[in-house]
């Protein structure tokens, strides 16, 4: 993740809205691509201070403040919502107070996801675009409702997830006192509103990547996930814990469930390893050990990011917080990543093209 200059030579960064030094609105600017001074020209339009276009915000920036992304100014024609937030279904019910805090949190998780795949190339659109696989968000809470019976009401859950392309969040994974209950009760290393999201769009590019494409590339290395079914085995994980010494071929204990979920929980290390080392180049935050160049892509990214893991967990460890990095790569986890980088690279080629122009991965 990059940091940029305000107009002022303040640092600017992904999340800002204003400037904390000379209080300037900023906002992402489409056009030179980076977060930017904005200087108002009417109640509704602004001069991007680093190239000069003329923007207006994004309906959810101007209405809602839950977003930062600003959308060229093209009269009666310009786009009520940015690239970003067009991809929004259900928004939370924000007559609620509490839900207008938590979906600023997931809009900034949500942003921080769309910024890594686009760093990779890696292609998504929507419907409208006439994509392949539509991408789109459902941003939910529990609910109560009546009972059909007549005796009471009974209580709605809504289950983060993916299906088709529609990623689910229960918006309650944006309560951080809740969400560290939850951590605690499942053993988890992490449990981070951007971990939902870097789970569930591997969902999403199994189903876009792999699926009628290199299943049986998929099986070679993740297994056969028609068999056991997935209801099956996800019965027997809960029933019966995770494969015994599960570290030597998994990432983590829920990654031993089922392919699908391997996968998926592979792909998301993948991406906090990109996004980590990514921050790390923009920030100037540098190894002095010396790197051996393997002549492998993902061998030396995995080298870089398990020397900044070493560092940045003892300095964590320092503050009584988690580990940056819990993963341990094993052989067996690093030829699952191989796979996942080969995915991601090939796919690179498909980034938002319209479905009658996609090359099968």
């Amino acid at each position: 993740m990059n940091t940029y200059t305000c107009k002022c030579n303040n640092t600017l960064h992904f999340e800002n809205s204003q400037c904390v030094s000379c209080l300037r609105e900023v906002g992402w600017c489409p056009e030179c691509q980076g977060i930017r001074a904005l200087e108002p020209i009417d109640g509704t339009s602004y001069t991007c201070l680093n190239c000069n276009t003329q923007l207006r915000k994004c309906t959810n920036y101007a209405v809602h403040q839950v977003c930062n992304r600003c959308v060229h100014d093209e009269g009666e024609h310009t786009h009520e919502f940015c690239d970003y937030c067009k991809f929004n279904d259900v928004i939370p019910d924000i007559s609620n107070p509490k839900n207008k805090e938590r979906w600023y949190l997931i809009e900034v998780a949500k942003r921080r996801l769309l910024y890594n795949l686009d760093i990779l190339k890696l292609p998504y659109g929507t419907a409208a675009e006439g994509f392949e696989l539509p991408l789109s968000f459902d941003f939910k809470e529990d609910i109560v409702v009546p009972d059909p019976s007549g005796s009471g009401t009974i209580e709605e859950k809504v289950y983060t997830g993916h299906a088709d392309g529609k990623i689910t969040i229960n918006i309650t994974e944006a309560d951080p006192v809740e969400r560290e209950k939850l951590r605690v009760d499942f053993g988890e290393p992490h449990r981070t509103l951007i971990g939902h999201f870097r789970h569930e769009i591997a969902h999403y590019y199994w189903q876009l990547l792999v699926q009628g494409k290199c299943e049986d590339s998929f099986k070679q290395v993740f297994g056969d996930h028609e068999n056991p079914s997935y209801t099956d085995a996800m019965n027997s994980y809960y029933q019966n814990g995770p494969k015994p010494n599960w570290q030597t071929d998994y990432i983590s204990a829920y990654a031993t469930m089922h392919p699908w979920e391997d996968f998926a929980e592979t792909f998301g290390a993948y991406l906090d390893m990109v996004a980590v080392l990514d921050t790390a180049e923009h920030v100037a935050l540098t190894i002095n050990e010396p790197i051996e160049n393997s002549g492998n892509e993902l061998l030396n990214m995995l080298q870089r990011y398990e020397l900044l893991g070493i560092k940045i967990n003892e300095m964590n460890r320092t503050m009584g917080l988690l580990d940056l990095v819990p993963e341990v790569f094993t052989a067996g986890v690093v030829r699952k990543m191989q796979f996942i980088h080969w995915l991601v690279k090939k796919s690179s080629m498909l980034l938002r093209m319209p479905a009658q122009q996609t090359v099968g991965a």
